[in-house]
């Protein structure tokens, strides 16, 4: 693939995310799986868009470069490791990349589980 087009695509799919998080941006994560051994976790994103939830998990997992995964029909990121919050892990991620540039990028967008 061409790697103009790949990054003017990147760059569109942080572009919609940040129009679909507006001026507040709330992310809320839902735990979809956890592996056995507690070290894996499947995590879905969702969003309040004018008054809808709406599943954002393929967009910010390109934008992220996470591939994207499925567990019970839902769209999931798999992250990996313990000792932290997985889904506070996620949403800093995508805030410091949709942010960058921005004084403290990581912390525009505020999580919460559901």
């Amino acid at each position: 693939m061409n790697k103009v087009l790949d990054q003017s695509k990147l760059d569109q799919d942080k572009a919609d995310l940040r129009d679909l998080l507006g001026d507040k941006p709330n992310v809320y994560t839902i735990l979809r799986s956890v592996s056995a051994s507690g070290m894996t976790r499947h995590i879905s994103l969702k969003i309040v868009h004018r008054g809808e939830l709406i599943d954002i998990t393929y967009l910010a997992s390109r934008v992220m470069g996470d591939k994207l995964g499925d567990r019970n029909g839902f769209n999931t990121i798999k992250v990996s490791g313990c000792g932290m919050d997985m889904g506070f892990h996620l949403t800093y991620n995508l805030s410091s990349i949709l942010y960058a540039g921005q004084d403290r990028a990581g912390y525009v967008i505020k999580q919460r589980w559901i």
